[in-house]
């Protein structure tokens, strides 16, 4: 760390990411950077994360580009400091991202680093549950979230942007994975259907993940 407390070497990208980022990487490289400076001294990452911030992080959000489809309106719900909107959008730029955060030093930060990447992103402040927040974001075919709630919840807090047709994608651990089986009837009963988890970004090493894939019925 250095005296000011914000860490001290960005990583280097690595070669997976040339493959993920493409024309994009040097934009994804000064977001890294942004995380393992701004992102730390204002507590959006934890000091310890930085050398990880590549393979755990960055990579590992941009994953989830493989169960998104072409050309989608993504809102990423909870998106804390752009994870895995950010990431996402860099690693697709076919798609239309809108991030929602409730918390303002994050929302100030998200704001910042949509402008320099100069990416035409919109930034929501509020919860996901917020009437103001789904007339904002406006009709969207995937919602996205990382570590945000327990999927039940998640689906709760979302369902009003969870319109017909609407797919979830989320991030989560393995806990998550293994309950699925358990958690599926109570997804149901609220109407996603086609739940299911999806390895995705196996050719990325460390960084491969499991998302949860459920779609809103239509009516």
């Amino acid at each position: 760390m250095t005296p000011d407390g914000v860490a001290g070497a960005v990583p280097p990208p690595p070669d997976e990411a040339c493959t993920v980022f493409g024309d994009a990487l040097d934009l994804a490289a000064r977001y890294v950077a942004r995380l393992a400076t701004d992102g730390v001294r204002r507590g959006l990452i934890g000091p310890r994360e930085v050398p990880r911030l590549w393979l755990r992080h960055v990579l590992n959000s941009a994953a989830v580009a493989e169960a998104v489809p072409q050309g989608a309106r993504v809102v990423d719900v909870g998106s804390g400091a752009g994870l895995p909107g950010i990431p996402l959008g860099l690693a697709r730029p076919d798609l239309a991202v809108t991030l929602v955060e409730p918390m303002a030093r994050r929302v100030e930060f998200l704001q910042e680093a949509v402008a320099e990447l100069g990416r035409p992103w919109q930034v929501v402040r509020g919860r996901a549950e917020e009437r103001s927040v789904v007339r904002a974001v406006g009709p969207v075919d995937v919602v996205t979230a990382r570590a945000v709630a327990a999927l039940p919840r998640l689906v709760t807090w979302c369902r009003g942007l969870l319109r017909p047709g609407t797919q979830l994608v989320a991030l989560v651990g393995a806990r998550a994975v293994a309950d699925l089986p358990a958690l599926t009837p109570g997804l149901e009963a609220v109407g996603m259907r086609n739940v299911h988890a999806r390895a995705v970004g196996a050719a990325l090493g460390e960084a491969a993940t499991t998302v949860v894939v459920m779609t809103r019925a239509e009516r």
